[in-house]
């Protein structure tokens, strides 16, 4: 096989007119040759760090659609599976990757449960992980999201850091607003990377103290604004990744958006080439190629170097994308899942109360981070209830691997009016989570969810919809076009319903993401991610 184009040498840091050769699915040769063609030939494009649930598809169906966009491989953390289904999860994500002509490159969950303050379907502990680790499919330890676990030596903690590097395996970090000594010491116990950083100075210091920074744009967490200025510096250092991606922005764009906002900004093309396609593989000891002889034929041919629209994508040589068209077929898969609760009443979600001041989760459009606001209290009959006028709205999340009382909070910034959303991606223990306008909706979105195991869905007094999760209750297993456009139109449902976010489910999924600060919501209760308690709703 061979591809005449301008060929981008990113190692050397030039462009010239040349030819490709592959046979077999390595490259025998790259040379300069004389031609008429104008595309760019690259090497393709590697998300550092991703949650393929997110993306509400299994990894075959991720691959047709990431390969559109010129990704040819993903370091993937499959924490999200593990957190309902443990090993067997992890086990299902690795053998659905493997029947497609795609390189996920899976990592160990290093926090199932992610804490002990909430309820997963499913324990890895260190043990576990020695034996995930042992797998040569898991490259990596995957973010150790308990900080605080490593900050004062938890010996489980330190047990499972230790047999990465037992195994000479990289340790992933997530740190979120960790700076100072506390970050050296993270650093210090093995920690090489951090996906979590929401402003510059934060980077910097993590950058200096020798972690990788990978700059993180996804559906709800969008970080590239505020840390995109280091990467002309420290482009040697800085990796790009979604982290979070659901299928509706899937569909129109992965890294390849990333390197055009990135020369949109004037920044060198190379360094951002070295970010985007070179510096995962370095680091992780990827086996995917850079466009060097000897190296696989994972590459990319793309009409310029400043939208980075992807023309054809090979991965091991095989022609996976062609001007517009996937070329990797569907495969059939068995559904797994674990979800054991019973549909609800009303009364469930009452709040009995004769406070006067409630503490109050503030959402943040575009962050994963909260604020703790101090409000009124709106009380009929005795019961805690939605102010739509004031936007304080109720919220529960419900167990979903066994029988028990919601936990109640209030939330600002959804903005619903009527009706409610549910979701059973809850992040991480993916329980379900529902934010509504009244306890009835809330109610009837929760067993909306429960009857289909799994799902995300919206209600009004006269309508509802549901996207059916049933693989783990977190994907779906239907093709990528399916998924995202009745994705879109639930998002469309819900600001329908009032809601002023530009991603309301993919914001609500975090909500009970104890381990950024700073109010979540457990199915155990209101929790306090700065303090690592729980807190009362009640004041």
């Amino acid at each position: 096989m061979k591809l005449q184009g301008n060929i981008v040498d990113i190692q050397n840091k030039r462009i010239y007119k040349g030819e490709v050769t592959f046979k077999n699915g390595i490259i025998t040769s790259v040379i300069e040759k004389a031609h008429n063609v104008n595309h760019y030939i690259l090497p393709g494009f590697i998300d550092a760090h991703i949650h393929i649930e997110s993306s509400m598809l299994v990894p075959s169906e991720f691959a047709r659609i990431a390969v559109k966009h010129g990704t040819v491989a993903t370091v993937s953390d499959p924490h999200e599976i593990a957190n309902v289904l443990g090993v067997a999860g992890v086990e299902f994500m690795i053998e659905n990757g493997k029947k497609v002509p795609f390189k996920f490159n899976f990592g160990a969950p290093s926090c199932v449960p992610a804490t002990n303050f909430e309820s997963a379907g499913a324990t890895i502990d260190s043990e576990a992980i020695k034996t995930l680790l042992q797998n040569p499919d898991i490259k990596y330890l995957a973010e150790m999201m308990n900080y605080p676990g490593v900050l004062f030596e938890d010996e489980e903690v330190l047990k499972k850091i230790a047999w990465a590097k037992h195994y000479k395996k990289p340790v992933d970090g997530h740190a979120p607003g960790v700076m100072g000594d506390d970050i050296s010491k993270y650093i210090d116990a093995g920690i090489s990377t951090d996906h979590e950083c929401f402003t510059h100075d934060e980077a910097l210091d993590k950058l200096q103290k020798g972690m990788k920074i990978l700059i993180r744009e996804g559906s709800a967490a969008k970080n590239f604004d505020a840390l995109i200025g280091l990467l002309p510096e420290h482009f040697l250092n800085i990796m790009f990744c979604s982290d979070d991606k659901h299928p509706d922005d899937l569909m129109l764009g992965h890294i390849n958006q990333l390197c055009a906002r990135a020369i949109s900004k004037g920044i060198d093309v190379f360094k951002v080439l070295q970010a985007a396609c070179v510096n995962p593989v370095k680091h992780y000891g990827l086996d995917v190629g850079l466009l060097q002889v000897g190296d696989a034929a994972d590459v990319i041919v793309v009409e310029d170097l400043k939208d980075f629209k992807t023309l054809k994508t090979y991965i091991n040589g095989e022609l996976v994308f062609n001007n517009g068209t996937s070329l990797i077929a569907p495969v059939v898969f068995k559904n797994l899942n674990n979800f054991n609760c019973e549909t609800k009443v009303v009364s469930d979600f009452r709040f009995e109360s004769s406070t006067a001041q409630i503490q109050v989760i503030e959402a943040l459009e575009g962050q994963l981070v909260t604020n703790k606001l101090i409000e009124k209290a709106t009380i009929k009959n005795g019961n805690l209830i939605s102010n739509t006028n004031n936007d304080i709205l109720k919220m529960a999340v419900v167990n979903r691997y066994e029988n028990k009382p919601p936990a109640i909070a209030f939330i600002k910034n959804f903005g619903l009016k009527a009706g409610a959303i549910a979701s059973s991606v809850g992040h991480d223990s993916h329980n379900i989570i529902v934010v509504g306008a009244s306890d009835e909706a809330i109610c009837s979105a929760v067993n909306l969810i429960i009857e289909n195991k799994g799902g995300i869905c919206a209600v009004s007094d006269s309508k509802e919809k549901i996207v059916p999760l049933p693989v783990a209750g977190i994907m779906s297993d239907k093709d990528a076009t399916t998924i995202g456009k009745a994705y879109a139109q639930l998002n469309t449902f819900a600001k329908q319903l009032g809601s002023t976010l530009n991603a309301p489910y993919m914001t609500l999924s975090f909500m009970a993401l104890l381990v950024i600060p700073s109010l979540k919501l457990s199915d155990k209760g209101l929790f306090n991610g700065k303090d690592f308690k729980f807190v009362s709703l009640e004041l």
